[in-house]
C-alpha cells in the first residue's frame, strides 16, 4: 500500500482507527471522510471531496448507523433514516470513488454491511434492510464494474468490541466478539494490491461466536 491514496469514511470511529492504522502502517496515504448524514448537499460534497483527491487506490465505507425496535414499533422516519446513513452513504462515496478510479487504471473498494444480511434476526428490521441494500449494491457494483478494474467487496462484522458496545451490553461475551484490529485486517487485504481475484462477496468477519 506504499504510497497509495485511501479513502477512509467513518475513520475516527472505533474501527475507523483500527483501519487506519493499518493502512499507515503499511505506507498507505489516507483520506478521512466523516459525515454520516445525508441532506440535499451531500451529493454535491461528496462529488467535492473526491474530486480534490490526486488519484486514488481504494475507497472503504465505514460511515454508517444503527438503530433497535420492535417491527411494529418502527416509524417510517426510523426506517427512511436507516437506509439515508447506511445505503445513500454508501451509494455516494461508492459512486465517486468509481468516477475516480476509471481514470487512473483501476482501485479497490470495500464496504461495510453486518451479519443480519446473512444470518437474520429480529428486533432490528430497518437496519438489516439497509444493511442488505449495502450488500445488493456491493454485488452488482462489482459486476459492472470489473471490466474497469476495480475489485468491490463488503465485510459482514458480527458485533464489535468496542467500548461503546461493552458499555451497551455489559453481560454478553466479550471475547467472542472480533476487534476492530481484525476486521482492519480483512478490510486492509480487500483493499489492497495484494487482492487481485476477490470481488462481489460479502466476508464474514464474525468472530468466535
Amino acid at each position: 500500500m506504499q504510497g497509495k491514496h485511501v479513502v477512509v469514511t467513518g475513520g475516527r470511529g472505533a474501527l475507523g482507527k483500527g483501519v487506519v492504522s493499518v493502512l499507515e502502517a503499511r505506507g498507505a496515504i489516507v483520506h478521512i471522510a466523516d459525515r454520516p448524514e445525508v441532506s440535499l448537499d451531500s451529493e454535491a460534497a461528496a462529488s467535492t471531496f473526491y474530486g480534490a483527491l490526486p488519484e486514488l487506490w481504494a475507497s472503504i465505507h465505514l460511515v454508517g448507523g444503527f438503530a433497535m425496535s420492535p417491527f411494529t414499533e418502527t416509524s417510517l422516519a426510523d426506517f427512511e433514516n436507516q437506509w439515508r446513513l447506511n445505503v445513500a452513504t454508501c451509494f455516494l462515496c461508492c459512486r465517486e470513488a468509481v468516477k475516480r478510479m476509471r481514470t487512473s487504471g483501476g482501485g479497490r473498494i470495500v464496504n461495510v454491511g453486518a451479519r443480519p444480511v446473512i444470518a437474520p434476526v429480529g428486533g432490528m428490521l430497518a437496519y438489516a434492510t439497509a444493511k442488505a441494500g449495502v450488500a445488493a449494491l456491493t454485488q452488482g457494483l462489482a459486476v459492472e464494474v470489473l471490466k474497469d478494474g476495480i475489485l468491490v467487496n463488503a465485510v459482514l462484522p458480527s458485533t464489535i468490541d468496542t467500548p461503546a458496545n461493552r458499555h451497551a451490553m455489559p453481560d454478553a461475551d466479550f471475547a467472542s466478539w472480533p476487534t476492530p484490529a481484525e476486521i482492519a485486517e480483512a478490510i486492509v487485504f480487500l483493499a489492497s494490491p495484494a487482492n487481485t481475484l476477490t470481488t462481489g462477496t460479502l466476508v464474514p468477519v464474525f468472530g468466535r461466536a
